[in-house]
């Protein structure tokens, strides 16, 4: 796969200028899958140069504009189809535009996204995994211990409690983290 860096850069820049996702419907093409879907010969696809942008979740005018001031050149029209191509050029354009919608988008609500730290599953996982991992821990210590320090062996039944107490740990975690996840989708959050 051909990886061009500065058509990359531009598309990101696109993205970052329209603050939401661009659906990506193709990108760079094999000459063997360019002539498969009919693509031009000299197609900017091949050079990983060109990508076809799903119109889905975009307002048409305002992507070409935002488009056009990141440095793309080349556009295609494709409404019945949903996409708009856009390529480094050389500066061109084909195809029928978009029709001008009656009403354009609604803003974007932004995502409700939770502070990890303050996380209740974060912290349900996190005691979970930090319990799993002291119990694997005690346990080869354990067998370390048992193996290879004969004075130490009395200590070897508290390491089984504390083994035990781990455990523990991980099923209350594990107990918080299916309570916060079940909580959250009786709320709505996910």
């Amino acid at each position: 796969m051909l990886v061009n860096e500065p058509a990359l850069d531009k598309l990101q820049a696109l993205r970052d200028r329209l603050g939401k996702p661009l659906i990506v419907r193709s990108a760079y093409r094999s000459p063997e899958h360019n002539r498969a879907v009919g693509g031009a010969t000299r197609s900017k696809h091949l050079d990983g140069a060109a990508f076809d942008i799903a119109m889905a979740n975009h307002d048409p005018v305002a992507f070409e504009a935002a488009a056009r001031e990141v440095g793309f050149l080349g556009f295609g029209f494709y409404p019945r189809s949903g996409f708009i191509h856009v390529d480094l050029g050389p500066a061109r354009q084909w195809g029928e535009r978009f029709p001008i919608r009656a009403t354009s988008f609604p803003e974007d609500a932004p995502p409700a996204r939770e502070v990890l730290a303050d996380s209740r599953t974060m912290k349900g996982d996190g005691a979970a995994g930090v319990a799993t991992l002291g119990a694997a821990g005690v346990e080869v210590v354990q067998s370390v211990m048992a193996e290879t320090q004969t004075a130490i062996l009395p200590l070897v039944a508290y390491l089984d409690t504390l083994r035990w107490v781990f455990i523990a740990v991980a099923l209350g975690g594990i107990a918080v983290t299916i309570y916060a996840r079940l909580d959250d989708w009786r709320r709505g959050r996910r």
